[in-house]
């Protein structure tokens, strides 16, 4: 019978065709060795695989999505014409952090907003090492979105809005505070209730969330401007170097997310997460 492949002739006995060659005890280690450092490598690249997965790539979706959801909510401040009122903002706010909570709140949880990361940590939805990279990222990332509307946009109409940094509509800015301690403790109390308590999680919360930013905004927008995101508040203040009144903006909506912590630690959270009468 004709052989397919013809093999190697070699001077060699031991390679010769028909007869089968036997290892020795160093060789046959040798071989373990190979196997055992294949494997090791292996483990490795899945080891690193994993480290991206749980720690990278959540700041990374952080990080773009704050600078998309920031772009587009400054970019529907700076391009109103003033004929819709807080409409347009709102609409376009409550648009852009729903659909982006869809798309990457499989990979980070969608956070898009440092308050929101801070409620979800403290009501046990993530981990205490991600916490200040999330919100790291979120600030970056608003600032780079608040830089892209201030380059794209004519510097007349960046420069009437202020680039759409916040300021309190009203004089009083204990009546400005209040409004954005609210709000937020509406905001996140929807997040955590809806995305992180298990009782009563539900696939409709990124919709839930914009809702209720849409809400926020038309319901508040009149008296602080409706932020609830210090993110939000500080990139356009970076950009435009517009400070008036900043503090409101990071005072006001951690007072809301930890007054939503406390309600659903302690009244509507489920066995796992209420610290009282379990």
């Amino acid at each position: 019978m004709a052989h397919i492949c013809e093999p190697h002739q070699s001077s060699n006995p031991e390679f010769s065709p028909g007869k089968v060659r036997r290892m020795s005890g160093a060789e046959s280690n040798k071989t373990l060795e190979v196997l055992s450092v294949s494997e090791d490598e292996e483990q490795v690249m899945q080891s690193r695989g994993l480290v991206f997965q749980r720690y990278v790539q959540p700041c990374v979706a952080e990080l773009l999505g704050t600078c998309l959801f920031v772009f587009v909510g400054c970019a529907s401040v700076v391009g109103d014409t003033g004929t819709a009122g807080v409409l347009q903002p709102a609409v376009a706010h409550g648009l852009a952090l729903g659909t982006l909570i869809t798309v990457f709140g499989q990979i980070s949880g969608g956070h898009l907003n440092p308050v929101v990361s801070l409620s979800v940590y403290l009501c046990g939805g993530m981990k205490l090492v991600l916490l200040l990279p999330y919100v790291t990222a979120q600030v970056l990332g608003a600032m780079i979105g608040a830089g892209l509307v201030k380059v794209a946009f004519p510097a007349v109409s960046y420069a009437a809005v202020h680039g759409a940094a916040f300021e309190p509509s009203v004089g009083d800015v204990g009546r400005a505070t209040l409004a954005e301690v609210m709000m937020s403790t509406f905001l996140t109390t929807v997040v955590c209730m809806t995305a992180v308590n298990q009782r009563t999680t539900t696939p409709w919360a990124p919709f839930c969330i914009g809702l209720t930013v849409t809400a926020n905004i038309l319901a508040g927008g009149v008296l602080s401007g409706a932020c609830m995101n210090p993110a939000r508040a500080f990139g356009p203040a970076v950009a435009a170097g517009h400070w008036n009144h900043h503090w409101i903006y990071w005072v006001g909506p951690t007072c809301g997310a930890l007054l939503t912590v406390c309600f659903v630690r302690f009244l509507f959270g489920d066995q796992n997460t209420r610290v009282v009468l379990k």
